[in-house]
């Protein structure tokens, strides 16, 4: 299935050019001949993320376009010039950004220069004049070297803050939240309260909350009316009505088979939940009834075959809705408003062939102002703006220069049935150009592993394996979330075996089809996908001629363990984990049976493996352990540990490196 446009059908709603503000060609990617370097792929995009001013006429971009660090820049779109940075840093990056008002932004920082295993879990958080003055700093952040806004007065919050919420009305104040540790380092509870952005004053939201508050929900306004519970592995909601009102129960359900979910709350006051629905149990959008207690039985949003996965649009959080944005293979629309309708209909004939995703401001005026961000399967993306008063639509800038779309590969989806008849999704990312199938294959296998591992868009890994000419398959195996509770928990203590099927049948389909080569096929992929990639080694060996696997898990006995390196929290270790992998005592032989590390010397096929030496998730004592292993065997794979790098790699010099190697390995075994 060719994905080329937004597809409206597929979710079905059962109720109601001037020059850009960054001037500069877009440097080639190569040479006439040759293979497009891997930075082109790898490098930060130019722009992160992008933001209207709550009055529409700045628009706040993260950018490090033209410098190696990411700062907040500001454009004026009635001259669509840069005014300037509001933010830079010699040795830090801005990561997250929200205006609060139009004229002052708030923002957290990383550092993309050291490895991702050091930033200590500490953003801190910032605010600043779009001008560029009065920086101030709110939160404390790890990042120790960074003492600009500093100022005299109340001291900066400490790091044990973030920020929860931002409140709309053009105010001066935010949301942050406070995490209280538990004993044994895991997080027991997070207490909301309101910071001035100039004053640094601060009041509880917290009072009379429940315990063990772990997610909030707020209202237009920034008042907490819908707090969630986690303990035990039980989840409970609590709700009031107002702010000055108690907090009363309405739900409590086992953690892991939730009966529906809360979503967002409009600016009447509706609680919006999903709740599944049908024997594949795909969640739909309705509203919750506070007089019954559940969710009411008519689904507002149905999107068949996927989980619901989206948002009320609206020009301001709470606020009125203007349509209903979702996730299926691709990201889609519908609005209630005709003028944006309209105006979708109009982006959409103007940027053919891709996602066009529409926020305004001033959203029912004529003096409207629209940005627009564009993207497809072969384009990272494009932004522009559009003025209602004038109809001009103007480009700011692109995502990422230097892409060239016509260069880049196509991504399709397909569902196929695995061998016990279950529907198993699949990405396919061929080869741009004249490459004639059947095709060198890398499976690549995502991570969560109980996430979605893709939607139809540009991705740095398969671009980079489709340029050297590898077909990439990416199965949405069983336990993947995001199409429906019954392919979620067909995963159930299934690693290393339906799970690991899926996998195997992916590849099949894709072989039968003459679409990959089967005698020159590498298993791949990080965490969960570099457990795959062991188990694939071990359980298929005839399918694979090599594997690469980075921060893999290699023992899933270690995940129940309460270790000094690892950062699973208690309620995983004891409530999650014995139902979602299996019970470390009841299902001990089930588990030793599954587990890499003890049947190393199955092993035969070529295998690449590394690891991040600051790994908080999946400890380096996994890679190490299984390194040991292998080289006991006789069979000791190519190696490579980063020391200051975490779980995934995030400097640039790592992900270089890290893709020149996996690129080398892939061309001395499947070439």
């Amino acid at each position: 299935m060719r994905r080329i446009r937004q597809w409206v059908a597929a979710a079905t709603f059962l109720t109601a050019a001037a020059a850009p503000a960054f001037a500069a060609d877009a440097a080639p990617a190569t040479a006439a001949t040759g293979l497009i370097p891997a930075e082109v792929f790898y490098r930060a995009p130019d722009v992160n993320r992008a933001q209207l001013s709550p009055s529409g006429r700045w628009l706040a971009i993260s950018t490090g376009y033209g410098a190696s660090r990411i700062g907040l820049a500001v454009i004026d779109l009635e001259t669509l010039k840069a005014v300037g940075m509001a933010a830079k840093f010699i040795d830090a990056d801005v990561d997250d950004f929200y205006w609060v008002n139009d004229e002052r932004l708030v923002f957290d920082l990383v550092d993309s220069q050291r490895g991702s295993g050091d930033q200590r879990f500490g953003p801190g958080l910032f605010s600043v004049k779009r001008t560029g003055e009065d920086l101030n700093l709110l939160v404390k952040s790890s990042l120790a070297f960074v003492t600009e806004g500093a100022r005299p007065g109340r001291e900066p919050l400490d790091t044990s803050h973030g920020l929860l919420h931002v409140p709309d009305g053009g105010g001066d104040e935010v949301v942050v939240g406070r995490s209280v540790w538990g004993a044994a380092g895991s997080r027991a509870t997070v207490l909301p309260l309101r910071l001035n952005v100039t004053t640094r004053r601060t009041s509880s939201l917290a009072l009379g909350a429940p315990d063990h508050a772990r997610r909030w929900l707020f209202d237009a306004r920034g008042e907490p009316r819908l707090v969630q519970t986690e303990h035990q592995g039980r989840t409970a909601l609590h709700w009031r009505d107002a702010p000055d009102a108690a907090w009363r129960r309405i739900a409590e359900y086992d953690s892991l088979t939730a009966p529906f979910r809360p979503r967002f709350i409009d600016s009447e006051g509706k609680l919006y939940v999903s709740r599944p629905e049908g024997k594949a149990g795909t969640t739909v959008l309705t509203t919750f009834d506070f007089e019954t207690g559940k969710p009411r039985p008519e689904p507002l949003v149905r999107t068949k075959g996927f989980d619901f996965n989206g948002y009320i649009v609206s020009e301001t959080l709470g606020g009125k809705a203007l349509g209903v944005r979702v996730l299926t293979d691709a990201e889609s629309t519908v609005w209630f408003d005709p003028g944006m309708a309209a105006l979708q209909a109009e982006a959409e004939k103007r940027l053919p062939g891709r996602v066009v995703r529409l926020n305004c401001r001033r959203c029912d005026r004529p003096d409207r102002v629209t940005l627009a961000r564009a993207w497809s399967d072969t384009d990272p993306g494009q932004l522009w703006v559009h003025h209602a008063a004038s109809g001009r639509w103007d480009k700011v800038i692109d995502v990422r220069m230097g892409i060239d779309p016509a260069r880049m590969a196509q991504t399709d989806f397909e569902r196929i049935a695995a061998r016990d008849g279950l529907e198993l999704p699949i990405w396919l990312t061929r080869p741009q150009g004249n490459a004639k199938a059947p095709l060198p294959t890398v499976m690549l296998v995502h991570g969560g592993p109980w996430v979605r591992g893709r939607s139809w868009e540009w991705n740095d890994d398969a671009q980079f394996l489709a340029s050297r000419g590898y077909l990439v398959i990416e199965p949405e195996f069983r336990g993947s979330t995001g199409y429906g509770s019954a392919h979620h928990r067909a995963g159930f203590r299934q690693w290393g075996q339906a799970m690991q099927d899926d996998v195997a049948d992916a590849l099949q389909w894709a072989v039968a089809k003459g679409l990959a080569d089967p005698k020159r096929v590498c298993i791949a992929g990080a965490s969960y996908g570099g457990y795959a990639t062991l188990m694939g080694l071990i359980r298929h060996p005839e399918l694979y001629r090599c594997g690469a696997a980075w921060v893999a898990v290699t023992d899933p006995r270690l995940m129940f363990q309460w270790r000094v390196d690892h950062d699973f929290t208690d309620e995983s270790r004891e409530y999650s984990f014995p139902v979602l992998i299996g019970d470390p005592v009841k299902d001990l032989a089930m588990l030793e049976s599954v587990t890499p590390v003890l049947h190393a010397e199955r092993i035969k096929a070529p295998l690449f493996m590394a690891i991040g030496g600051s790994d908080w998730r999946v400890a380096p004592v996994h890679g190490k352990r299984m390194r040991d292993a292998l080289t006991s065997a006789g069979r000791p794979p190519e190696w490579v540990e980063y020391p200051d790098e975490g779980h995934g790699w995030l400097k640039l010099e790592t992900r270089l490196d890290f893709a020149r190697r996996l690129e080398a390995f892939l061309a001395r075994q499947l070439r």
